[in-house]
């Protein structure tokens, strides 16, 4: 199997740098940018963040966990339009889905309000993968797999991708400026270790 793509933290902070200089709007504190539920991070029209009152992690955070989380829904899809997947399996792909689906809406949101391009371009990736991404042969076997062979992939790639989420929002944490963003990746954090333990018990009963 292709082996998956990964992230380091070096180039996280690399993106993050380049990140500020190519907006030219954006100092470390971006005070001159223009402007299962993980958590109470929810956001309305009225609520909104300021336009400065965001930095460079907040941007790079939101447009790496776009894909990342888009790539998990993909796969929890996957699972549930099989047969033969144990039950145990099937709430959680239904379960991430659910809590993935509403944060990537929300992601994307803040973008446009932060008039910040809602993907990261080769440049600012550092020509890199997020950490935890699968990859093209990753994704084909998991299509492939049938019954208990598949909950053991999917659970298998899961918890390397958590792994990466994690890490990235840990990152945005310790970063980013944005109350509602870094809520969010205190969210993740939480959530997502406490399913790469599921997932690990889950493992050792198939």
């Amino acid at each position: 199997m292709k082996k998956t793509l990964t992230f380091s933290a070096v180039s996280i902070a690399t993106a993050i740098a380049l990140a500020g200089c190519s907006t030219g709007s954006a100092g470390s504190d971006g005070s001159s940018m223009p402007g299962m539920n993980h958590g109470s991070s929810g956001m309305s029209a009225d609520s909104a963040p300021a336009a400065a009152d965001f930095n460079a992690a907040d941007a790079i955070f939101a447009q790496m966990m776009i894909p990342h989380h888009t790539q998990a829904v993909e796969m929890s899809d996957l699972m549930l339009k099989k047969e033969g997947i144990p039950a145990t399996v099937a709430s959680l792909a239904t379960r991430i889905k659910a809590a993935q689906g509403p944060e990537i809406e929300k992601m994307t949101s803040w973008l446009k309000n932060w008039n910040q391009p809602t993907q990261m371009t080769s440049g600012m990736a550092g020509g890199h993968g997020m950490s935890g991404m699968m990859g093209d042969d990753d994704m084909a076997a998991l299509k492939a797999a049938q019954g208990t062979e598949a909950a053991r992939l999917f659970l298998t790639q899961m918890i390397a991708h958590h792994e990466g989420a994690v890490m990235m929002a840990k990152t945005e944490s310790t970063d980013g400026k944005n109350p509602e963003a870094v809520q969010l990746a205190k969210d993740i954090v939480t959530a997502q270790e406490t399913e790469i333990q599921e997932m690990k018990d889950l493992l050792a009963t198939l």
